[in-house]
């Protein structure tokens, strides 16, 4: 197949090659869009918005951020919890019934293994974090250490992170399982015992490992529609020889089909129920930690797209800015802007804005100006304040008043 088709089956895949909902987006929706993308990554930035709402506004437009809030850390009858965290792509929200999956060996163990030292050196400590949370949860860790030191201080033993052995043992717990998230509160993770948060049903599901890879592989084929095997793997990373037996697998089974693109240098998968929309209309800013773009190799293969996270670069050294979303344009990546959310000024602050080198600028400004200010009624600012740093700045700055 040509790159334009794998470039148009990756984005009917994400969910850009359907309209917008023309009234305010339900719980419906937003299945829909779970069910496409398959987890809603977490991240602490919060200079524009939250990591995790983004991705829905991208595709459903202005929506209710309570939508995900209560799929993800509430519970009813009515309105049964929809998502959980757990440790995916990176730190998720990922649909409860693919709980079972994570833990079913498929995935290698993450950095919260390296706490087991502390865990198995103070069993007692587990015991008492678990009883802590059985009888007040959900807490958060600092919570939980006030609890069990009886509310005195706490000496600060290390610099950096601080950690302390109950966050420690926190982690390890959430990592292996037995603690969850229960909800958050100004973004604070307040932990609970998985028991409380999971249906049974889903907590009694064993998975074996290479089923576990199988399905992992088969979710992450179809939110993204054609790609290689290190693109499978990366959607949930896991590891290369546990990725490579699941792909072949599937391929045996059915599930995927190889296929060659023409301009890309490794072999490719196509999920046999991936569709080629005819067209890819549309607008849409992408958050840094977009499923469609976080994979930077591959963001680049299908759309001609150089694109680094620039936070943990000094200042004076970033090429674009600090917190950059790349604005997608029928289809096409055609620029990006560095966003802050001033909400003591009520702005959206574009800091700067640049143009790719095969851009209509005139057009793309337009575009972009028009998706700005429905962001910036999203997040309740008043304004869109431009910046004159980019070649776009300009053309933005004339068309965004």
């Amino acid at each position: 197949m040509s790159a334009d088709v794998a470039r148009r089956i990756a984005l009917g895949a994400q969910g850009f090659a359907e309209p917008r909902p023309a009234g305010a987006p339900t719980r419906r929706h937003l299945r829909k869009v779970l069910s496409r993308i398959r987890l809603l990554q977490l991240d602490s930035v919060n200079v524009a918005v939250r990591a995790h709402y983004m991705p829905l506004f991208s595709r459903l437009g202005s929506y209710e951020p309570a939508l995900v809030d209560d799929a993800a850390w509430a519970h009813s009858a009515r309105r049964p919890r929809l998502l959980v965290e757990y440790w995916a792509h990176e730190a998720s929200l990922v649909p409860v019934e693919d709980w079972p999956l994570f833990h079913s060996g498929a995935k290698r163990q993450g950095w919260w293994r390296n706490y087991a030292t502390v865990a198995e050196a103070s069993p007692g400590l587990v015991d008492d974090v678990l009883a802590v949370v059985r009888e007040s949860g959900p807490m958060g860790a600092g919570a939980i250490e006030k609890a069990l030191s009886g509310g005195g201080p706490r000496a600060k033993d290390h610099w950096g992170w601080n950690w302390s052995e109950v966050k420690q043992v926190c982690e390890y717990l959430f990592g292996a399982g037995v603690l969850t998230t229960g909800t958050r509160r100004g973004f604070e993770r307040h932990y609970d015992l998985a028991e409380r948060v999971l249906p049974p049903d889903v907590l009694a599901r064993r998975v074996p490992a290479d089923e576990g890879a199988r399905e992992l592989v088969a979710r992450a084929a179809t939110a993204l529609g054609v790609a290689t095997e290190p693109d499978l793997r990366d959607y949930y990373r896991l590891a290369p020889a546990r990725s490579r037996q699941a792909v072949a697998e599937l391929v045996d089974a059915g599930v995927l089909e190889p296929v060659e693109v023409r301009g890309w240098n490794a072999p490719a998968y196509r999920h046999v129920e991936a569709r080629v929309p005819r067209v890819v209309a549309g607008r849409a800013l992408l958050c840094p930690f977009d499923p469609l773009i976080w994979e930077r190799a591959r963001t680049e293969r299908i759309f001609d797209f150089f694109y680094r996270i620039e936070i943990y670069v000094p200042a004076p050294k970033r090429v674009h800015g600090y917190y950059v979303f790349p604005f997608l344009l029928d289809g096409r990546l055609v620029g990006r802007v560095d966003l802050k959310a001033d909400r003591a000024a009520g702005v959206l602050r574009v800091q700067s804005a640049f143009s790719e080198p095969t851009a209509d600028v005139g057009r793309v400004a337009v575009e972009l100006a028009a998706e700005l200010r429905h962001m910036a009624d999203w997040l309740e600012l008043d304004d869109v304040v431009v910046a004159p740093r980019g070649d776009l700045a300009p053309a933005l700055s004339a068309v965004v008043r």
